[in-house]
């Protein structure tokens, strides 16, 4: 078994984006859309997506790309962008900021205005052991 780990080399390459200005519940409705895609599938998907949180899950779908580029150029490795898949997405909640709004009767309700922290792992897993090609 030590033999099949050996044979499968990934590039694996995340982003982080914290503190984005979106509740974890919507972006997460938006994470569901492409965890397990095609990165330039997942990427065209989100652009298109009318939901306001698909803009900041999309830059960092596109950081999370652009990262394997330079992974792979430093370790000197083949890089295809179209063999890229999003192995794991996932978001977290951030901190949350409390403001409070004036009701009736001389009251106050609070408002939470909620953030996120939005995390992309993009993986381009690769065959190492084709016999004949060096």
């Amino acid at each position: 078994m030590a033999t099949n780990e050996k044979d499968v080399i990934t590039v694996e390459a995340k982003a982080v984006a914290r503190d984005v200005r979106v509740t974890p519940m919507k972006a997460r409705r938006v994470i569901n859309l492409i965890r397990g895609k095609n990165a330039t599938e997942a990427v065209a998907t989100l652009m298109f997506a009318q939901q306001a949180a698909s803009e900041p899950v999309r830059k960092v779908l596109q950081s999370a790309m652009a990262n394997a580029r330079v992974k792979a150029d430093a370790a000197s490795e083949a890089f295809d962008e179209r063999a890229l898949v999003v192995s794991a997405a996932y978001v977290d909640e951030g901190a949350t900021m409390k403001r409070f709004r004036p009701r009736a009767q001389g009251r106050a309700s609070r408002i939470n205005k909620r953030t996120s922290h939005i995390t992309v792992v993009v993986t381009q897993p690769e065959i190492a052991s084709r016999k004949g090609t060096r």
